[in-house]
This record gives C-alpha cells, structure tokens and sequence, in this order.
C-alpha cells in the first residue's frame, strides 16, 4: 500500500494520505468497416479508444456506455468485458486500472468532448503508434475475436 504523510491542520498529528489508483475504462466499438478510434484533445496527444474515467456512483457499464457517447456521438450495445489492464506504467500522467469493454456501435460516428477527431479503422490498418497501452489491448481483442487465444 503507498501513501504519504500529512499533518493535521488541527492538531499538527500525522495523517495518512492513501493513494490508490484511479478506475476508468475504455471501449472497443465495433462498427461496419472497423473499430473507432478518436484522436485526444488532451495530452497525451495520438490516437486511442475511446474511454475515460469513472464518475462516483457510476458502474463500469454506465462509464462505458457514457464515455462512448461523449467522445463519439454513437450509442453502444451488446457490452461484453475484454478484461482489465492495471500496469501502473500505462498512463504517464498518474496510476490506472481500465476496465476495458467492447461493443456494437449504433449511430453516425462524430468526434465530440475529448475527442478532437475520429476515425473508423480496420484491425489490420491501425495507427502504428496508439496512446496509452491500446496496442497491446487491441492485440489481446484481436485474439479474442479471432478465437485464436483465450481473454487475458
């Protein structure tokens, strides 16, 4: 367990300041022709799934389904878990653990939110470089749907 040491304002004793990670998740939306993929507004800059953080009180699936709207303008069905990726290197900005989901896109594609713009891309003509660890989820997808190895 990490966490830092602070004072108390009102008494001056040592306080425990606990750092845990921050959950979010990301969604592989399958659409005719590919995946969407959205170019980030914010730092890092590139190409990523769509996805974000997790809102208090909010389930994994409710974030899923929230973020997908957001950032591509398209509803989502038929929501299944691909797995969860928690290296703590996986964004430079602080420590994640993504929920990662796939699902079937409904609607006209549109970059909306964080997104600055998007694209549908198939499996096979991805960017060579991907934000974050989307390579290596989108490898681990491949796979899965391919049948040619289990889920992580």
């Amino acid at each position: 367990m990490s966490f830092d040491t602070l004072v108390c304002p009102s008494c001056a004793a040592p306080v425990r300041k606990y750092r845990n990670p921050f959950p979010t998740i990301d969604i592989i939306i399958e659409l005719e022709g590919g995946i969407v993929l959205i170019e980030r507004k914010n730092e890092p800059f590139g190409w990523a799934l769509p996805g974000g953080f997790v809102d208090y009180g909010e389930s994994l699936e409710q974030a899923a389904i929230r973020e997908a709207r957001e950032e591509t303008s398209l509803d989502i069905e038929n929501l299944r878990l691909l797995g969860c990726y928690s290296d703590p290197s996986r964004d430079t900005r602080m420590h994640t653990i993504s929920a990662v989901y796939y699902a079937t896109g409904r609607g006209i594609p549109s970059a909306a939110d964080d997104a600055a713009n998007l694209k549908i891309c198939a499996l096979d003509a991805l960017p060579e470089k991907l934000c974050f660890d989307h390579g290596r989820i989108l490898a681990d997808y491949t796979r899965v749907v391919t049948g040619n190895a289990p889920c992580p």
